[in-house]
């Protein structure tokens, strides 16, 4: 990498930083393009997150992307929400143009999903009702979907995150349930999302459905991407279900971020090998 005194920063806030795939993921794209921009990593404890945010607009940083614990809190150090952004009640990205936060873990899951299949008009079961899943069904239901149901331990939280999304104006069909149902939501859905850690490593012997629960018409999609092909996954593979891979959504949602920052067009081929290298795929 080639460091200038003009290069521009761009980079992440969190804590912890260490283990994140987003600076290979961008700088193998800004290689790829010639770019004069760096990503890095910042650890920030949350009780210098507003001396962090001020310090970065008179660095002349660019753009942030913001990670867990600081996505709610940030905002209030922010001038402009994206519409969506608002809706979802947490950022994770930050164009300093502007001051503008965006959340584009949402359009992650989109466009990751849409690689398989448009998700306007279809019928959508939504494993989860925290964080991820707020943040992909407000987009859910900003591109068109036609029903949405939540499922969850806690039926109280799904029904709440059903009723802030019915709220929106953007879908008129929004229900909520408990994850003991799931089997028989199933039958007449099109897509299944899951948004539970459910799976993830080291307990990958978690799903929220098995095969016999879903249909071969079904695109399955798990937020979850280490393992790369979850439990959830597998089975859906042996119900002959259509399975979108978690990193396909870190992939987006990278490639959305740098969308906003450079107003240029992604390599996304590119960003999806450097993510694969780094997870070891």
């Amino acid at each position: 990498m080639n460091i200038k005194g003009s290069t521009n920063i761009v980079g992440l806030i969190g804590h912890p930083v260490e283990h994140s795939f987003s600076p290979p993921m961008h700088n193998a794209a800004f290689k790829a393009l010639n770019m004069d921009y760096a990503y890095v990593a910042f650890d920030v404890n949350p009780s210098n997150l507003k001396s962090a945010i001020n310090g970065a607009q008179s660095l002349n940083i660019k753009g942030f992307n913001v990670t867990i614990p600081h996505k709610i809190d940030v905002m209030q150090y922010l001038e402009e929400l994206d519409e969506v952004a608002e809706l979802i009640g947490a950022v994770n990205t930050i164009d300093f143009k502007n001051l503008k936060g965006y959340n584009t873990d949402g359009i992650g899951a989109i466009k990751a999903i849409e690689e398989v299949s448009s998700v306007k008009g279809k019928n959508i079961v939504v494993a989860g009702a925290g964080g991820a899943s707020r943040a992909i069904s407000f987009y859910l239901a900003k591109y068109g979907a036609g029903s949405i149901t939540i499922l969850n331990r806690n039926v109280d939280k799904s029904k709440r995150l059903a009723g802030d999304v019915l709220a929106s104006g953007l879908i008129s069909d929004v229900n909520a349930d408990s994850i003991s149902e799931i089997s028989s939501c199933l039958n007449d859905a099109d897509i299944l999302v899951n948004t539970t850690p459910l799976g993830m490593h080291p307990n990958v012997e978690g799903s929220v459905a098995t095969s016999e629960d879903m249909h071969d018409d079904l695109v399955v999609f798990d937020a979850v991407y280490n393992p790369h092909e979850t439990l959830l996954l597998k089975e859906a593979i042996k119900a002959g279900a259509k399975p979108v891979y978690g990193i396909k959504m870190l992939l987006y949602q990278g490639a959305e971020s740098f969308r906003i920052w450079t107003g240029r067009q992604p390599p996304i081929d590119v960003m999806e090998d450097a993510l694969k290298q780094y997870l070891g795929r």
